[in-house]
């Protein structure tokens, strides 16, 4: 046995026995555990600084880009949203426990549908430290043990982040290996987790498309996951020219690197000299790389589109921009080309709306508002694990709640089957 499989299979034992714990663990130890870890964290905020400095360093020697930058950069502001999303985890109903639904049978059985935990999550991810947190939060409140594994950029910040957490567990009296990060840098660990059958019941991978990729091609275990965020906008010749205008400026510009950006623009093609323009011209004077395809590439300060703009993750102020016919041809390209992450339809028109609504499938679908709205709390979930565009069991943000299974109680009276 090699000394990453020694590793790894230590931790992932530890986190067994922490799971069976946590699963019966009272929902006010847990929001005390939360509460703890929130406190100990933003008290704590000047070493995670001073430990997102030395992975900054290590980021701009590996050539990170400036969207992977910002995305492993913390502040003040920040570890103010990670310590604010711990308490709203914290403040939310216990999941655990919850009968979903309960029915009486005519043989005198009543039968009760309750969530449970999953048990064992493994979270992979790369240069967000935030990841720790919500992962962290998320898992220890729906009765989950956790076995995170963050990137070798965000390494510092990360522990720094699971200090406070484990301080958090040991304040509530809660096992201290119910929250655990992977130790080192070494990419075996990644592998090692994703064959860990007996020991983790899913693996959530959060990170760029190669990460995401090799976890769905090779893990052994359930995967929640979304490969790509190919979100797109879909400007209707009934949309509001200034909520269109405002609200496809910060699809594309508020973040750029993350999944909900928008990286697809559709335009009816009767608003491409009106509506349709100024927003071309809201895009560039934003200082993004407007690519756009036929019908359009005579607008100022546009490029022409190239045949695999669509279908891009760009993560970047980069658009690609396309003309369509009306709203089915819409819906046809986002059938080709999207990733069944967020799409967006811009219009004041009920009708138009529903038929974008019915006919797509994707797992977060919107009206008259951004994309960068994709996010678990902003939902309301207080944070996420992960935007999963699967089918089965959990879709769209995961929050505590998609982190539980269920099982049926079933209570008689001596009863037995004829």
């Amino acid at each position: 046995m090699s000394e990453i499989e020694g590793l790894m299979r230590a931790i992932g034992l530890r986190a067994k026995e922490a799971a069976a714990d946590l699963a019966f663990a009272t929902p006010e130890a847990k929001t005390r555990a939360l509460e703890a870890a929130a406190d100990a964290l933003w008290s704590g905020r000047a070493r995670l600084i001073e430990a997102n400095a030395l992975d900054l360093d290590f980021g701009r020697e590996k050539g990170l880009s400036p969207s992977m930058m910002d995305r492993l950069m913390l502040d003040d502001g920040r570890i103010a949203a990670m310590v604010e999303g711990l308490r709203a985890v914290a403040a939310q109903p216990d999941p655990v426990g919850q009968v979903m639904a309960e029915w009486d049978r005519p043989t005198g059985l009543h039968i009760q549908r309750v969530r449970t935990p999953l048990g064992v999550i493994g979270v992979i991810y790369e240069s967000r430290p935030n990841v720790t947190a919500d992962a962290g939060a998320l898992c220890l409140k729906s009765g989950n043990a956790v076995i995170l594994r963050g990137g070798s950029e965000s390494f510092h910040s990360s522990g720094v982040i699971h200090s406070a957490l484990v301080e958090g567990l040991r304040a509530a009296g809660l096992p201290e290996d119910a929250i655990q990060l992977v130790p080192t840098r070494d990419r075996a660990a990644v592998s090692e987790m994703l064959r860990m059958t007996g020991v983790i019941d899913v693996i959530v991978p959060r990170g760029g498309k190669g990460l995401v990729g090799l976890v769905q091609a090779e893990a052994r275990v359930p995967v929640f996951a979304h490969l790509e965020g190919i979100c797109h906008v879909y400007v209707d010749r009934a949309a509001d020219p200034d909520k269109a205008r405002r609200v496809v400026l910060n699809a594309k510009t508020r973040r750029t690197g993350v999944c909900g950006a928008a990286e697809c623009l559709l335009l009816h093609r009767d608003i491409a000299d009106t509506l349709g323009a100024e927003i071309i011209a809201d895009l560039v004077a934003a200082g993004v790389e407007v690519r756009a395809g036929e019908g359009l590439q005579h607008l100022p300060g546009v490029l022409p589109a190239a045949a695999g703009d669509f279908g891009t993750e760009f993560l970047d102020r980069i658009i690609a921009v396309k003309l369509v016919e009306d709203v089915d041809a819409a819906i046809s390209h986002i059938r080709r080309f999207g990733s069944g992450h967020t799409e967006a339809i811009l219009t004041e028109d009920d009708a138009t709306a529903g038929r974008f609504f019915a006919r797509l499938d994707s797992a977060i679908l919107m009206r008259n508002a951004s994309t960068q709205f994709a996010d678990g709390g902003e939902f309301g979930m207080g944070a996420e694990i992960g935007i999963a565009t699967g089918k089965m069991h959990a879709r769209g943000p995961v929050g505590a709640e998609q982190l539980t299974s269920f099982k049926y109680l079933v209570t008689g009276d001596g009863t037995i089957r004829a």
